[in-house]
């Protein structure tokens, strides 16, 4: 038995996929090993249909030489539809050694052709039931299978929102089906195995039809019938038999149709559900439907149906409140505990005609009443009316709502209090497979991350949403690209971002303008950071999961953009027109405006840099040669221009915000002494608003890289460790489980910021998490090789403000891990690097001499294969496997008794209040620290349990300074 074994096989980033249309599907696999360093060095692929036999080959590969274990395209015959293909993989490695086949993995085709559909899009009749009606259509039809069937598929979708039954029960718990796409141009249908489902003789199907986003109220001004102004469905079923044949049973003016209990139900508004109205078995055969209405054709295109590409939204997790209350205004409220996206399911023994509202809102306001002002138009009301019958269950069936706080009315006995046990809430989104994880020693900032997570998956919900309550709920473009490298650590977005990506590429305009959100159900385009989306987005997936067939989807999509703004005004290499959003929402913005200070042309140019850049790098992975050789001179010519423009002639940026340096630095638009000059003046700009920023959407997400990267590291941590406004943890103090769309959603008098737009779950902000992952924890990758193939370890430490940090991401490849602990008197860092893959890792603040691994000297480690030191670090290229390095932290506790830290500070924290006692006698080998007296060491201890004054604490600091400690006032 080998110890190398292939695992999590997946076609299409998903584990057996069912009823995909890509002609070419990808194939990924990783690798466990017991050796450090093992590399893949060849692979095998075999495929075969409709048996797991391998006998008989469909497609092998033969025995590959290559380390490539990710995105390999199936290279067999032409796929056939509604067929199932089996495949396996072996490896063999470095160390030569031949791996076991792995368990055999499949994936199944959908119909791939347009020519394979034979239903026919149906409707009610519109004379017995009107078209227009708020009430959901039941649709049913009963048919009969005779024995010997051996597999059954669903294909179908419907506009708007449908839900399928087949004999009595549901088909699947995806919720919201067919999601949201641009309809007019890309509708996605789905494919249900419903094999087990079905019986011999009598069957039935039936289907739920509601408005959705597709002719439901839509964008603040309630736009109805959007994309059309009828709901229809078009289904078909293929079931197999034992002798070959096959029957199909399709949607035709066969089919019944009804309306039930579901009398109105609306993205924002919520629904009113008369239980009394319900049809017991209307899915079922043998249901009387002789009073039901006949259905009509409608002519609908089918040219344009793709297969689900994105997850399925389902409910991913089910919380239970934790407390009930009485508002001083009377209403009795249930709690949460999180801001959360989904419905609330209760069970309620009621007499008939009971009605039952809950409605839903994120936050209280000062006097402990429940906040419904910033929904604007926006209900997020549940009726529920009782049939009267023992214990009724329900929950809504095509809304969602977001909120923390529900109010009730009408439950029975509520007056007594509510019955807690009774209700759960169902959280609803894209269910997208987790993939990262941070935690470090300050557990504001860990409620930071988990708001941050919670964020994302209030607004992962089919589409990239700015917010989830109130009456927009739109797929904003710069919201989504400001985020997408946290979203991606933090969930696997292959398939979410695919879809999206190429809805925006059907709904950019022909001139190449974006429009600035995804679907388009708003007027307006053209704007910087917004429109980027087309490049940064398509360049982060690639990046992420190296997945260059999606970048050569958007390839012309991506420069189509650049070449918009390339035409805008008299001047191919400033955008100085036009409209554009500029650093929405920042805190220096001019009164009454929301656009910050910034100039828009400097955000403009830069973000057209930004996007050339990408172009020129997206051009060389493609192979595209005249194109990097156009794009390059194009942005030579920008970042030249730039400077003419907006740099003085000794290098100071015209525009002296926070967000203008910090765009400067992060897209290379400043080099050599200006980009120096730009840094400290960044540092100083943070340093003279007392460590607070200024930033909106634009400058936020780069603001800590930009003085990181710029030597000023500490100041990008005190930014992050802030908790009064504006900051990000001032939200998590007052008690935020999602992050904020503005600084100051709730002021510190506990009045609101506006009732206009101040959405208390809008992702945005959350951007932060990437600087956290990457700079503080550590965890990154080598651009130049992507979907972490080279990893980069780099942890920078915190100073005094953190003891550990820790972030895990489940690649590709598999996982890995980037942790760090201060103790005592040592640094340890532990690193996990998946097989196939390789590293470099750099211990900040260590000499070769010091470093152990697993308690061995750096020579005698397997798997390490070099190691230098430098001025500040010791480096280490190293193969995959489990590493645990130790040493001592000396350049680190010179920093803490040498540098300019303030002895309060160091105070607050545990365990640098005992690094300061044990080392502060003696330490002569740090030059300038000399031997305390015991009278100074016994009142440091001393002031860690007592509140001393200011006065008696700078008498304690007089005394250490004596001894060049060197120590900042505490004044």
């Amino acid at each position: 038995m080998t110890d190398l074994k292939v695992e999590a096989l997946k076609c299409e980033y998903r584990i057996n996929p069912l009823g995909i249309d890509i002609k070419k599907p990808r194939i990924s696999w990783k690798i466990q090993s017991d050796q450090r360093g093992t590399m893949q060095k060849a692979y095998q692929i075999q495929v075969v249909v409709d048996s797991d036999d391998f006998s008989d080959l469909l497609w092998d590969t033969g025995i590959i030489m290559s380390d490539e274990s990710i995105q390999i395209e199936y290279g067999g015959l032409e796929l056939k539809p509604r067929t199932r293909y089996f495949y396996r993989v072996k490896v063999w490695d470095n160390f030569e050694r031949e791996s076991l086949w792995s368990d055999t993995a499949w994936w199944e085709t959908g119909l791939l052709h347009s020519t394979e559909w034979k239903a026919e899009w149906i409707t009610p009749d519109t004379e017995e039931i009107d078209s227009l009606s708020e009430l959901a259509f039941l649709l049913r039809k009963e048919f009969k299978l005779k024995t010997g069937f051996i597999s059954a598929r669903i294909y179908g979708t419907g506009v708007g929102l449908y839900e399928l039954y087949l004999n009595g029960e549901r088909v699947s718990d995806e919720l919201l089906a067919p999601g949201w796409t641009s309809y007019h141009k890309r509708l996605q249908y789905q494919t249900y195995d419903v094999t087990k489902q079905l019986e011999i003789g009598g069957n039935a199907i039936g289907i739920m039809l509601a408005d959705g986003w597709y002719k439901g109220n839509i964008t603040w001004d309630h736009k109805r019938n959007f994309y059309g102004d009828k709901r229809a469905a078009f289904f078909q079923i293929h079931v197999k038999y034992d002798d070959g044949t096959e029957d199909i049973i399709v949607t035709d003016t066969t089919w019944k149709a009804s309306t039930g209990p579901v009398l109105f139900s609306e993205i924002y508004q919520g629904e009113t559900y008369d239980a009394r109205l319900e049809k017991i078995g209307w899915s079922k055969s043998n249901f009387d439907d002789q009073d039901w209405s006949k259905t009509i054709v409608q002519e609908m295109p089918i040219t344009h149906l793709v297969a689900q590409e994105n997850w399925a939204t389902r409910v991913t997790e089910v919380i239970k409140p934790i407390d009930s209350f009485v508002t001083p205004s009377g209403d009795t409220v249930m709690d949460m505990g999180q801001n959360m996206v989904g419905r609330i399911r209760f069970k309620v023994s009621a007499p008939e005609g009971t009605r039952i509202v809950l409605k839903h809102a994120e936050v209280l306001d000062k006097e402990g009443n429940i906040y419904f002002g910033n929904l604007r138009k926006a209900d997020q009301k549940i009726e529920y009316i009782a049939k009267g019958e023992r214990t009724e269950d329900f929950a809504p069936h095509f809304t969602f709502q977001g909120f923390r706080y529900v109010k009730v009315e009408g439950y029975p006995g509520q007056e007594n209090g509510l019955a807690l046990e009774n209700f759960v809430g169902e959280v609803i989104h894209s269910d997208m497979e987790p993939t990262g994880e941070f935690e470090c020693s300050n557990p504001l900032v860990n409620q930071l991350q988990q708001n941050i997570v919670w964020g994302q998956r209030g607004n992962f919900l089919d589409v990239p949403t700015d917010c989830p309550q109130r009456d927009e709920r739109l797929g904003w473009t710069g919201d989504a690209q400001v985020f997408i490298e946290t979203a991606l650590f933090n969930y696997h977005g292959g398939p979410f971002f695919t879809k999206w990506l190429r809805d925006l590429k059907a709904e950019q305009h022909p001139d190449g303008n974006v429009p600035n959100v995804i679907p388009a159900v708003v007027d307006g385009g053209n704007s910087a950071a917004w429109g980027d989306a087309a490049t940064i987005i398509p360049w982060a997936v690639y990046q992420t999961y190296g997945d260059k067939r999606l970048l050569a989807d958007q390839y012309d999509s991506m420069k189509a953009w650049v070449e918009y703004i390339r035409r805008q005004g008299e001047d191919e290499y400033l955008w100085k027109v036009g409209f554009n959003f500029g650093d929405w929402l920042a805190l220096d913005a001019p009164e009454g405006s929301p656009s910050g200070s910034t100039p828009t042309d400097f955000i403009a140019t830069a973000f057209y840099a930004y996007s050339t850049r990408i172009i020129c790098d997206a051009a060389e992975v493609l192979g595209n040669y005249d194109d990097v050789q156009e794009y390059s001179a194009l942005l030579d010519k920008i970042i030249e221009q730039f400077n003419n423009e907006f740099v003085s002639p000794l290098g100071r940026l015209v525009s002296p915000t926070q967000t203008a340096h910090v765009i400067a630095l992060m897209f290379d638009l400043v080099d050599g002494k200006v980009k120096e000059r730009t840094a400290f003046e960044l540092n100083e700009l943070v340093i003279q608003n007392n460590y607070h920023l200024t930033t909106g959407f634009v400058g936020t997400p780069y603001l800590c890289f930009a003085l990181s990267k710029g030597g000023y590291h500490e100041t990008a941590v005190r930014l992050l460790m802030q908790d009064d406004y504006p900051s990000w943890l001032y939200s998590v103090k007052k008690g935020a489980t999602t992050i904020w769309e503005h600084w100051d959603g709730i002021k510190q008098d506990g009045s609101f910021w506006s009732d206009e737009m101040n959405s208390f779950n809008h992702y945005a902000y959350g951007a932060i998490g990437n600087w956290m992952y990457k700079v503080l924890a550590g965890l990154d990758m080598n651009e130049a090789f992507p979907a972490y193939k080279k990893i980069r370890i780099e942890p920078k430490f915190a100073g005094i403000h953190l003891t550990h940090a820790t972030a895990s991401y489940e690649s590709m490849y598999g996982r890995i891990l980037s942790s760090w602990r201060l103790t005592e008197e040592e640094i340890e860092i532990e690193v996990d690097i998946p097989a196939n893959t390789s590293a470099e890792i750099i211990l900040p603040n260590a000499h070769l001499k010091d470093v152990s691994e697993n308690g061995k000297s750096l020579e005698s480690t397997a798997g390490i294969y070099s190691f230098n030191e430098t001025i500040d670090s010791v480096i280490l290229s190293v193969g995959s496997g489990k590493y645990r390095f130790k040493y001592l932290n000396e350049r680190g506790l010179r920093q803490i008794f040498t540098g300019e830290t303030r002895l309060l500070d160091l105070l607050q924290h545990e365990e640098m209040v005992k690094i300061l006692i044990k080392y502060a006698p003696g330490i002569t080998k740090f030059p300038g620290v000399l031997e305390l007296r015991t009278k100074s060491l016994k009142e440091l201890a001393d002031l860690q349990k007592a509140n001393l004054s200011i006065d008696k604490v700078n008498t304690l600091l007089e005394e250490l300074n004596k001894n060049d400690w060197n120590l900042v006032s505490a004044k």
